[in-house]
């Protein structure tokens, strides 16, 4: 599946509900079904700076293709990187640098977080771009 068709699976799960409430019970199912994240992973070297909730994300580089494992201590900020993870994961570096986290907006994901949600939102983009930054740069298969 490319990106756009990763996005427009995205965008269909949560353009049928048209209230915010719904939408929020949709993120957390989203974070309720984020695969099992490792626990030899839940190290600093893998913790997304900048999040008020502890956010993981792990890279995996392989047959040229970044991989995504995440996971967070808050439900709301699971589903959040559960939605990432859902449209980055499976793609090769350069998808990943051109695909502007846009969606998000018209999902009306990010005009309803707080401030420190927000922010926490971009630091998790910001990880996953710098992933593909040094996957790309580097073709290594180690993050």
């Amino acid at each position: 599946m490319d990106m756009s068709d990763k996005i427009a699976s995205v965008k269909s799960r949560f353009l049928q509900f048209r209230d915010w409430e719904d939408r929020y019970k949709e993120l957390i199912q989203i974070g309720k079904h984020l695969g099992t994240y490792p626990d030899d992973k839940r190290d600093e070297k893998f913790k997304v700076k900048g999040c008020q909730s502890q956010v993981w994300l792990y890279p995996e580089f392989k047959d040229g293709k970044v991989y995504f494992q995440a996971d967070s201590d808050a439900v709301l900020v699971k589903g959040i990187i559960g939605v990432l993870v859902s449209v980055y994961s499976d793609s090769t570096p350069e998808e990943i640098l051109s695909t502007k986290p846009e969606f998000l907006q018209e999902l009306g994901i990010t005009e309803h977080l707080s401030m420190n949600r927000s922010n926490g939102l971009a630091a998790m983009m910001k990880q996953i771009q710098l992933y593909a930054l040094v996957f790309k740069s580097m073709g290594t298969s180690k993050a």
